[in-house]
């Protein structure tokens, strides 16, 4: 090879080593942020369902609501609705609710709209206030518990628990287990399609990590994810992960490294699922309204 070649190879591979291509993004091309509705107070918790359509909530007006994928239209699903917050399918089509009226867990019958009261307190007092869930491919029940003081409640601060930690709720909804101990204010949270692993926000801490997840519903080897916190979180087919915060909704991929970040409306940014029958449309909770983004990616199940 002459040298001049060489030499040109070697330079090449020198700016290749010190500009490293940025990785693909997640949306789709020219895609821009779409909004579908402002008539909202604030709100939260979306969940899809197996048809692709989304129920989120608008806490302040003790509702939820249902964006149709098909129509694109949006109904009152239920109301009153305890209020509740973060929202996730099981898998036999049940929402199960973060009902903060009276810090419990639901299990809402979609065709019926008829509450099970799963989780009640934790040893005897009541739990802080249920902010996120997700539910594992085998039934489990993992969910967020924040204390985020609310107008409406009348309880003795004496009832409370000692702390904002994670729980898990068996598959036969009969044991409910404390999962971490070590967190200033868990928020966000979600769980590979494979349930292996678990994703849990130190909002305050502004810090995210990675836990495997134990058959037992246990988690272990504990794993900072990014120095980032999130108010809720989702995770696409390529295992990226969707953080929620004041930054709007902001990917990154399976080492923790930032893919791509989508602006919002300013404010909060307060949540985020793939919807639609592909499940390629990015569905987002912010502010007082609600937005979607097509994207190049799709959603993972089990979310």
């Amino acid at each position: 090879m002459p040298s001049f070649v060489l030499c040109l190879v070697v330079a090449v591979a020198m700016l290749v080593g010190a500009f490293p291509v940025r990785a693909e993004t997640v949306t789709a091309p020219g895609a821009k942020l779409e909004t579908v509705s402002t008539d909202f107070s604030f709100t939260e918790g979306p969940a899809t369902d197996a048809d692709g359509n989304v129920y989120f909530t608008d806490q302040p007006n003790d509702r939820i609501l249902k964006w149709d994928a098909k129509s694109g239209k949006i109904e009152t699903f239920m109301q009153p609705c305890g209020r509740s917050n973060g929202l996730c399918f099981d898998g036999k089509g049940n929402l199960i609710a973060c009902a903060d009226e009276k810090n419990e867990l639901w299990s809402i019958d979609v065709k019926t709209k008829q509450p099970t009261v799963l989780v009640k307190d934790y040893q005897g007092k009541l739990l802080n206030a249920p902010n996120d869930v997700w539910v594992r491919p085998d039934g489990g029940i993992y969910f967020s518990d924040p204390m985020y003081p609310r107008d409406y409640w009348k309880r003795d601060k004496k009832e409370q628990q000692d702390g904002h930690h994670v729980y898990f709720l068996s598959p036969d909804h009969k044991t409910l287990t404390r999962v971490t101990k070590d967190l200033t204010q868990p928020n966000g949270i979600i769980g590979t399609p494979d349930g292996k692993m678990l994703y849990v926000s130190d909002l305050n801490a502004h810090k995210t990590y990675s836990y495997s997840i134990n058959p037992d519903g246990s988690l272990s080897d504990k794993k900072l994810f990014c120095s980032a916190g999130s108010d809720g979180m989702t995770i696409d087919a390529e295992g990226n992960v969707y953080l929620t915060n004041d930054n709007g909704v902001t990917a990154y991929d399976k080492s923790g490294k930032e893919v791509e970040n989508i602006k919002t409306v300013k404010g909060w940014t307060a949540n985020v699922c793939f919807a639609g029958k592909d499940r390629q449309t990015l569905f987002i909770t912010s502010g007082k309204g609600v937005y979607t983004m097509q994207m190049r990616v799709k959603g993972a199940g089990s979310q």
